[in-house]
């Protein structure tokens, strides 16, 4: 496989100037080694875990973890959502009840946030719950920072992966698959 230089160089500069202004130091720019592809899991996920503090998604099937990601969520990550904006992901059970293969973020599987008890709550206080909670990729613009989107939570609210992770889950998850979601 040949690789443009140029291309090297414009994607290297974009994710060091990225990582400039979330507040990391980069490393200096390297040509990336080559990643192993991942062993296709024989089972379909039946659940998905978040685990909102580790930053971590994780596939299982019959209970046992099939996949395991890491993830950026919402910049207020702590506590459920409460309104629409706040910036938190919501934590409780859901379920994944569509898919959108057209998503301006690569591809999404949509979280069934706000659920009736959420709505109720936001009503209580006159606000809105929000919604349009995914789990969702980086889309063309950002695809080519990879892994390093998760250096800081930066989504609305939703559960950011990478491009070829979404591909992954996409085929994973069906529609219907319970999604809890832990602080």
């Amino acid at each position: 496989m040949r690789v443009n230089p140029a291309h090297i160089l414009k994607y290297g500069c974009i994710c060091y100037l990225l990582l400039l202004l979330i507040g990391c130091t980069p490393a200096p720019l390297t040509a990336q080694q080559p990643q192993k592809p991942r062993q296709q899991p024989t089972a379909i996920a039946d659940r998905v875990v978040v685990e909102k503090s580790k930053h971590q998604l994780h596939l299982q099937s019959r209970g046992q973890i099939i996949r395991s990601y890491q993830i950026a969520l919402g910049p207020n990550p702590q506590g459920h959502k409460q309104r629409e904006s706040d910036g938190r992901t919501p934590e409780g059970i859901y379920r994944i009840d569509y898919r959108n293969p057209r998503s301006a973020y690569h591809r999404s599987l949509h979280i069934s946030y706000p659920a009736s008890a959420d709505r109720q709550r936001a009503a209580a206080v006159g606000d809105n719950p929000g919604s349009d909670i995914m789990i969702h990729g980086l889309g063309t613009s950002f695809a080519a920072i990879g892994k390093l989107h998760t250096a800081k939570d930066w989504t609305l609210g939703c559960i950011a992966v990478t491009n070829d992770e979404i591909e992954e889950i996409w085929k994973l998850v069906p529609n219907g698959t319970i999604i809890e979601i832990k602080p």
